[in-house]
């Protein structure tokens, strides 16, 4: 059998190719308007480089603030247009107040006009060929699922979400004859006996294996894929796929050989990057603490208005290696919301006030948590600290739930900026996942994919 794959972009290869090009076409259209029109305001020269790597640096910073590199929301024109103005919008008006590096201002000021629909029209037309070839199913990875059939029902829908360009075709099953039948509507199951000439007529590029128990697989499934792979056919471990393509670790398919699945970042013990971290959480919580006793006056007059009551509250939370901590915050509930007892925050809860649902939104409710960072008990990324009830309620019924205060929790984290507020036993399984990744992969990089996710959150608005 001969392995033709057709042409695919992974995750990576598109999101680099998205920035690469929105910097090419932009300073293609700069040049253009030199080229053909009487724009002097920036060229494209030598001279100019500096200025040329700022509006390059803005166009990327601006674009990822505003997501324009977010793949699922890339893939649709009305929000990827929606996206391109917002970040254009911001790139020229930062271009304008950076004099010192951007050139200086032309005589003309049209001219800006010109750069900024510069901006917006090169970079749509680019992202008008991107969706309608790359985003397109001749680009699509073809993917074979092998796997109990009991588990490919929820196997599908947890990568379903994950990436449009990955499309499981269809899937073989890895055990001996069964009467169950499938209901998983609109996927296809193939025979293995024809498992060969399956990934031929289906053009498959990829196989995913899920078995749960690898005893339990078919000889003549093992065959193949040992075939398979000494031909170098691509063949990939469910788990592998999951964390790759949804960013989480899926603590509901590990086992007894757990310790495969949490070699933990070095970040976690590296000197270097701790005193890194603590410098900016110290930085950044000065900072903090300026700017939100400026805004004190304004959040004490909506706190008599809307929430009428004390304005700050303490409550205690877990912290690193389990530790307990008094966390302070803005109050956003009514005053003695849990006389009734512990309950889970909801969504459109009824105990949360109008102020208090401002205060939620915009994350300033947070804004007090900054004291627990400059104490060393938080610091600005990691696990959201949870509440001694929660944990022993959750570590009960949740694998390796306590694996998440090995580090400082944060006030923003990659669950924070990748899910919704955790509000039933199944959100908190989905926000550990995400903390593990965290913690897995945890570097300079990731931080600061999640400082740039987090302003994208207060931006538009989506604290809960």
């Amino acid at each position: 059998m001969t392995n033709k794959k057709g042409i695919h972009f992974e995750i990576s290869e598109r999101k680099i190719l998205l920035r690469i090009f929105d910097l090419l076409m932009v300073f293609f259209s700069v040049y253009g308007l030199s080229l053909f029109f009487d724009f002097e305001y920036i060229e494209v020269s030598f001279e100019n480089s500096v200025a040329l790597i700022l509006l390059g640096v803005y166009i990327t910073v601006f674009g990822t603030i505003f997501e324009l590199y977010d793949l699922q929301k890339a893939s649709r024109i009305d929000t990827t247009f929606k996206n391109i103005v917002i970040t254009a919008s911001t790139v020229v008006l930062f271009y304008l107040l950076t004099p010192i590096l951007s050139p200086v201002l032309p005589n003309e000021r049209m001219q800006i006009v010109y750069l900024y629909l510069a901006i917006i029209i090169s970079i749509l037309l680019w992202r008008l060929f991107y969706i309608n070839l790359i985003e397109s199913p001749r680009f699509y990875k073809r993917v074979l699922l092998v796997g109990e059939i009991s588990n490919i029902e929820g196997l599908i829908k947890a990568l379903n979400t994950s990436d449009p360009n990955y499309k499981i075709v269809g899937f073989i099953n890895s055990e001996a004859s069964s009467a169950e039948s499938v209901k998983y509507k609109g996927l296809p199951e193939f025979q293995a006996e024809d498992f060969l000439d399956t990934i031929k007529k289906e053009n498959i590029s990829e196989i995913l294996v899920a078995s749960f128990n690898t005893e339990a697989i078919m000889a003549e499934v093992y065959h193949d894929l040992i075939s398979l792979l000494e031909r170098g056919f691509k063949i990939r471990d469910y788990t592998q796929v999951y964390e790759e393509l949804l960013q989480k670790v899926p603590i509901q398919f590990v086992g007894k050989d757990f310790y495969k699945y949490f070699p933990f970042s070095r970040s976690n013990e590296n000197k270097l990057y701790i005193f890194v971290q603590r410098a900016f959480d110290i930085t950044f919580a000065i900072i903090g603490l300026i700017l939100g006793s400026l805004l004190l006056p304004f959040i004490l007059i909506g706190n008599l208005i809307g929430n009428k009551g004390p304005l700050f509250y303490t409550q205690e939370r877990v912290g690193k290696n389990s530790k307990l901590f008094n966390i302070l915050k803005l109050r956003t509930m009514v005053v003695n919301a849990e006389a009734d007892g512990v309950k889970w925050a909801q969504k459109n809860d009824t105990r949360i006030t109008a102020f208090g649902m401002f205060l939620r939104r915009s994350r300033l409710d947070e804004i007090p948590q900054f004291y627990n960072v400059l104490k060393g008990e938080m610091s600005i990324i990691g696990p959201r600290p949870e509440r001694p009830f929660f944990v022993s309620e959750l570590s009960r019924v949740i694998p390796f739930y306590e694996t998440r205060h090995i580090i400082n929790p944060g006030l923003t984290g990659w669950a924070q900026v990748s899910t919704r507020y955790g509000a039933s036993i199944d959100d908190s399984l989905n926000k550990l996942q995400y903390d593990l990744y965290y913690i897995k992969h945890r570097s300079i990089f990731l931080d600061f994919s999640i400082f740039i996710k987090t302003l994208s959150t207060i931006l538009y608005y989506r604290g809960q």
